[in-house]
């Protein structure tokens, strides 16, 4: 990927070197200006791809700068963020409504903010998530549905039908992953001690080589937060150097987020090649999911990325595929059968469903979805 600009426009000297160094230690190419008149110039000139500016630059106040920029062509569409000393709800106000895409107060958490915010701004872009692997993401509107351990099962099942392919599943199921009980993972190694370590450790050799293998289950796992009180520790700043990687370094990466739904998952939803949604029969799931579709919708998630699974998890009452789809308005790709006490038989032995029940219906059907998934997925791609 080439390597982004960054133009860092502060009065305050100690203050613009230390943002700037920060910075250039995750390899930005970083530009500087001390007053606001040279912060245009080097907008202007330079092309940086984000700007940060202090609302109280010395010469023109921060929300004119943005305002200059928004009304200029070159710049109209630059990701401004505003970093200031004033926290103070007037100032915030006064910058959004200038134009600045986000505001931080300068604090003690003022860096890994910043560092979130950046990469959410300029981590994921189109372009670069149509590079490398395909990103599938499995989420849910309600708990329940099944969703990690259809996302473990279908993962297998792309395997079974890809064996030359690389896969790899990353759980960011949010506070306590459920991929490692489903598969057998009782390692350390989870998405809050990798996203600890320095991007430059966190290389796509680095994935390839070190993520466990579960060998029953032919996949590579990222496993979630073995538990609630280390997922605050989590650095959500890492989550798109880390996907963009996973990428790099597997034919196939599938994150499952279950409800997780947040700043640190909504872009990799936004940027999947597929968008794996699991839906209850009940009436209450179906409604709930109606409200997250429209909500994707209006974050720009296009319908042909959304793959709908109906999943008769809790028994055989409930609407069937063709009243959910009615309520929906979308197309259910594929429809799974109630599996009864199969399922959780096969998940508390840590089996995959196809592996031990090679003769269930199940099984085929998790097959020909899998074969369905790829095939989706790169029609998308090739568009």
């Amino acid at each position: 990927m080439p390597q982004k600009k960054i133009l860092i426009v502060d009065s305050d000297v100690a203050s613009r070197n230390f943002i700037a160094r920060t910075l250039q230690a995750k390899d930005y190419e970083i530009l500087q200006a001390g007053s606001g008149k040279e912060g245009l110039i080097h907008a202007w000139r330079d092309r940086p791809d984000l700007i940060i500016i202090d609302p109280v630059v010395a010469d023109i106040k921060g929300e004119e700068i943005a305002a200059k920029l928004r009304q200029d062509p070159r710049s109209a569409k630059v990701p401004l963020v505003a970093l200031s000393s004033d926290g103070g709800i007037a100032r915030i106000k006064s910058c959004l409504d200038a134009g600045f895409n986000e505001f931080i107060t300068k604090s003690g958490q003022a860096v890994p903010t910043l560092n979130d915010v950046i990469n959410r701004l300029l981590g994921l872009t189109p372009t670069a998530m149509k590079r490398g692997g395909f990103l599938m993401v499995f989420l849910s509107a309600k708990g329940g549905t099944g969703t990690s351990s259809m996302c473990a099962n279908i993962a297998m099942s792309i395997s079974q039908s890809q064996p030359e392919a690389r896969l790899v599943v990353a759980d960011l199921v949010l506070p306590i992953g459920s991929i490692a009980p489903i598969v057998g993972y009782q390692g350390a190694q989870n998405i809050v001690t990798i996203a600890d370590m320095q991007p430059l450790e966190t290389t796509p050799a680095f994935f390839q080589t070190e993520l466990p293998e579960m060998k029953d289950w032919r996949f590579n796992l990222l496993a979630g937060s073995p538990d609630p009180e280390l997922s605050n520790q989590l650095n959500g700043g890492r989550i798109w150097d880390i996907v963009t990687a996973l990428k790099e370094a597997y034919d196939y990466v599938l994150v499952d987020i279950g409800r997780s739904l947040s700043k640190i998952t909504l872009p990799l939803i936004q940027h999947a090649d597929l968008v794996v949604l699991l839906i209850g029969t009940d009436t209450s799931t179906v409604s709930l999911t109606k409200t997250l579709l429209d909500y994707l919708k209006g974050k720009g998630v296009h319908s042909d990325a959304i793959y709908a699974i109906l999943n008769r998890a809790a028994g055989m009452e409930g609407l069937v595929k063709g009243d959910a789809e009615n309520v929906l308005g979308i197309k259910i790709n594929a429809a799974m059968p109630y599996l009864g006490t199969n399922f959780a038989f096969a998940n508390s032995h840590h089996q995959p469903f196809t592996i031990k029940f090679p003769n269930d219906t199940a099984s085929i059907i998790f097959q020909d979805t899998a074969k369905d998934m790829i095939s989706l997925a790169r029609k998308l791609r090739a568009e």
